[in-house]
């Protein structure tokens, strides 16, 4: 909290701005101290009314504003978005653009601009996210505290280098639909061995966020829980089993390289 900005601005209003001025006012700050813009004037009305933020057309006039402004719009619209922002009195960006470099952002900033790169995942949109930072050497350690804070309103936050970012969307940016498709398997599973689909589907759920919380809280590797789980002979091996025969684990592997290849090629 102690290491939040007085004022933070969003340069775009869409989901992830809107995860991200939620989580500010959870944690305690004002709407006053909040200011949004967006291009679309259906998206500023919602975030005025359902928020209570000042929203405006204005990316400029965030950045004058803004002792920290967060650039949350598609990659293809960084060079319109920030093309008018002033050079004179630039906030500390916080780019949760997918795939653009700090050294892309730069171009457009310009070269002594204060910049963090971010990649949150999507259960950001309920406080319970994980974001990944990354950051060159010429921010203070006042700069990175401040997105930390910014952050810490959406989930958890970890520290990695730019050249990992790519992997940490194939990992953990790309990870929830790799946790969905697994819960709709295992509700499908459900629904075939006589369950009800409603039923079906919380079993599977609260078995995969109960696991989740289990790892979490108790601090113990994810194969140290499986073997206590797992009885010689028993229906858990069994299944095991079959998943691993069926190359489940590779898949996880797969997928993941394939995601954090795409996200090399869209940031090239």
């Amino acid at each position: 909290m102690s290491h939040l900005p007085e004022t933070v601005g969003t340069i775009g209003a869409g989901n992830m701005a809107e995860a991200i001025l939620r989580g500010l006012l959870r944690a305690g700050m004002r709407s006053d101290q909040l200011l949004a813009s967006d291009p679309d004037p259906v998206r500023r009305e919602y975030v005025s009314r359902e928020l209570g933020v000042r929203a405006t057309e204005s990316n400029t006039e965030v950045a004058q504003k803004s002792h920290l402004a967060v650039l949350a719009m598609k990659p293809a619209q960084v060079e319109v978005a920030t093309a008018d922002l002033p050079r004179d009195r630039s906030p500390l960006f916080v780019s949760v653009v997918a795939g653009c470099r700090i050294a892309t952002l730069k171009r457009f900033l310009g070269p002594s601009a204060r910049i963090v790169r971010a990649m949150p995942n999507t259960p950001a949109l309920i406080g319970s996210g994980i974001s990944a930072l990354a950051h060159d050497s010429g921010l203070s350690e006042e700069d990175v505290r401040q997105a930390e804070a910014v952050l810490a309103a959406i989930g958890r936050v970890v520290q990695v280098t730019e050249s990992l970012m790519d992997a940490v969307t194939g990992l953990s940016g790309s990870g929830p639909a790799y946790a969905f498709l697994f819960i709709e398997a295992l509700t499908e599973a459900g629904v075939r061995e006589g369950f009800s689909q409603d039923v079906a589907q919380e079993l599977a759920v609260e078995t995969v966020l109960g696991a989740a919380r289990l790892i979490q809280e108790s601090g113990e590797h994810p194969a140290v829980l499986r073997e206590r789980v797992t009885s010689p002979g028993g229906t858990t091996v069994a299944g095991l089993a079959a998943l691993e025969q069926a190359g489940f684990r590779s898949a996880v592997l797969a997928a993941v390289k394939a995601a954090t290849a795409r996200s090399r090629e869209l940031g090239a």
